[in-house]
């Protein structure tokens, strides 16, 4: 189904929710893409399971090394340090916002639509997230729902969007099936 494409997985040096990484990335995997991981600095990222550290995962390429021509869709995972760091690399809002630009699909998890929001790409789509980020979304002009997953295709890319970790395998399953199309 994704084979041959490969899907960035954009996250900070710190604070991403492991869960919402391990498990976007095992199902490209599974579905025969190429996960990558993209983040602000080289090294390592740091996850963790909601406030406690967790495990390292290796940084395959930063935000400056890479070009959204390289990839065929992006995956945001949420926790709430990652997209709160992330918003304020100029970059990688950049890298982000690349996506949308060449209409190629965006899944975003959790608290990961904060980045999104930087990036100025929410307004006028449906869009689910976790419930604290209800308002920012409205300011921003999504039109926010309490739903487990929500595909919106509003011009030429579709974006993807979960609440939480409860959310995931509808939000792997919607994304994988947008990186296939």
């Amino acid at each position: 189904m994704l084979q041959g494409k490969t899907i960035a997985f954009l996250t900070a040096t710190e604070g991403v929710e492991q869960v919402e990484l391990t498990e976007p990335w095992q199902a490209v995997e599974q579905a025969g893409g190429t996960p990558r991981l993209i983040s602000t600095e080289r090294g390592a990222v740091q996850a963790f399971n909601h406030l406690d550290k967790a495990d390292t995962f290796d940084v395959d390429a930063t935000v400056d090394e890479v070009s959204v021509d390289d990839f065929d869709g992006l995956v945001l995972p949420g926790g709430v340090a990652n997209p709160d760091n992330l918003r304020m690399h100029e970059n990688a809002v950049r890298f982000a916002r690349s996506f949308f630009d060449a209409g190629k699909p965006v899944a975003a998890i959790c608290h990961a639509p904060w980045t999104l929001i930087e990036a100025r790409v929410v307004g006028d789509r449906a869009i689910t997230s976790w419930p604290s980020l209800r308002t920012d979304l409205h300011n921003a002009g999504a039109a926010w729902t309490d739903q487990e997953v929500v595909v919106c295709t509003n011009g030429p890319n579709t974006l993807i969007t979960s609440r939480k970790p409860d959310d995931l395998k509808a939000f792997c399953q919607a994304a994988v099936d947008a990186f296939g199309d």
